[in-house]
């Protein structure tokens, strides 16, 4: 049996803007009310996508939500026809309205946790989508990424679906942005690191005083047990709330792990010595803890050029690859650091480039894109076929994008009750692409 990690990038919406929706983020802030272009967000997403299936890595899509989200707005009290309904909430509440169109969906690291089948008691790969409940425009994600996943992932053999925990901040779950494994082989049983942020249920525990801990040790815990993973499967990791402070909102942008490599700085986690010891007891393989001292790259330049929110890959070859923006390139400090890293004594090899500004500029980078799923063939064989990222489906999927998407807009345009037309249009047609069946509201 073969053993790969698959990854499932999230498709760039059509209604992908720039409202500056993510308290926290601080690309996402700064970039408040710039022009956006839903078209290259969408392409630039693809075109990484499928080089690195020309990699021959396992890589499949996974659907956007349905933006405009005209339901939450109905809930919240705005009434009459569709059109009715937006320009109402344009009027009354334009802040509700842009969270209502967002396209963050496309960041799949915060889609949900995955556990793969070598780690959990069943032998099932299982799935908890993530409640996103620290943001309003995040939090209205779960029920459709749910059924977008099961449409994805659809063999209850192989695959084994949970629904979010509770939609309360004790239970504040961000998927996998805060989770990352650590195996010999894929294949092999691992050791899941859960990063939070904050105890919710002891006030004296430590936490960030200026930005929100969007993770708690709860939430981790109970995907633990929904996961039905082992004691000596798991290790528990607070983020450092100071870096949190500074703009790393999630542990993807201040550390990535891949197989026996752990990519951290050196700010990025409390009691880091004592959790690298936990670590060496519990998976009894070769381990490189790679830590990026702040006199080389500081919290600043790591947060603005994403270098911890990097992919790590394994090639076919059995080579590790660093999958990196190019804004990485662009800062002086992580461009010399990611040279010096390859003089080193590591796995990781070789850094390859990709353009993700589309994303970047909203506070997303590589591995904000992609789900990690570690999987085996015939798991891979179960999954929906149509989803799986090859020749003939990035063809359709441009063509796709070519057809529905505008190629600018801005807070303003997600008034205009045209784009909710345009966006079912594009959606439904994808479900028919991807044969997802009717996993948006409106089909139903």
């Amino acid at each position: 049996m073969k053993h790969f990690e698959a990854n499932f990038d999230g498709l760039v919406g059509p209604t992908h803007n720039y409202a500056g929706l993510s308290f926290g983020n601080v690309a996402s802030l700064s970039n408040a009310a710039l022009a956006s272009n839903p078209k290259a967000a969408a392409k630039q997403g693809l075109q990484k996508a499928k080089a690195l299936a020309d990699m021959g890595m396992v890589q499949g899509m996974l659907a956007p939500q349905e933006r405009p989200d005209l339901y939450t707005l109905r809930r919240i009290g705005f009434s009459g026809s569709d059109a009715n309904v937006i320009q109402q909430a344009a009027k009354e509440a334009p802040m509700l309205l842009n969270a209502c169109c967002s396209a963050s969906s496309m960041w799949t690291a915060n889609a949900a946790t995955v556990s793969p089948s070598a780690d959990t008691r069943d032998g099932k790969l299982h799935f908890t989508p993530a409640n996103l409940v620290d943001k309003l425009h995040r939090s209205i994600e779960p029920l459709t990424t749910g059924r977008i996943l099961t449409a994805t992932f659809n063999d209850p053999h192989y695959f084994h679906h949970h629904s979010h925990l509770p939609e309360h901040n004790s239970f504040g779950d961000e998927g996998a942005a805060n989770h990352t494994r650590l195996c010999k082989e894929y294949g092999h049983a691992g050791v899941e690191l859960f990063v939070y942020g904050q105890e919710a249920t002891n006030p004296s525990a430590p936490k960030p005083q200026k930005y929100p801990a969007r993770q708690t040790l709860e939430a981790s815990m109970a995907v633990a047990r929904l996961h039905q993973l082992e004691e000596d499967n798991c290790v528990f990791i607070q983020q450092n709330p100071d870096v949190i402070d500074q703009g790393v909102f999630h542990n993807d942008v201040i550390a990535v792990g891949n197989q026996n490599v752990l990519f951290y700085h050196e700010q990025a986690f409390l009691n880091t010595q004592h959790k690298i010891d936990e670590i060496k007891r519990k998976l009894d393989t070769d381990l490189y803890f790679i830590e990026v001292p702040t006199a080389k790259v500081s919290i600043n330049d790591a947060v603005k050029s994403y270098l911890f929110n990097t992919q790590i890959i394994t090639l076919p070859s059995g080579e590790m690859v660093i999958v990196a923006p190019t804004d990485c390139q662009e800062n002086p400090a992580v461009f010399a650091y990611l040279n010096e890293l390859l003089t080193l004594n590591t796995p990781i090899k070789q850094v390859l480039y990709f353009d993700v500004k589309q994303s970047m500029q909203n506070g997303g980078g590589p591995a904000c894109l992609r789900l990690r799923v570690a999987m085996n063939d015939m798991e891979v064989a179960a999954v929906n076929q149509h989803t799986l990222m090859n020749e003939g489906l990035f063809g359709r999927l441009n063509t796709w994008v070519d057809k529905h998407y505008r190629d600018r807009l801005t807070t303003q345009d997600l008034a205009d009750p045209q784009l909710i037309i345009e966006s079912r249009t594009a959606l439904d047609e994808l479900t028919q692409i991807m044969k997802l069946g009717s996993v948006y509201q409106f089909q139903r």
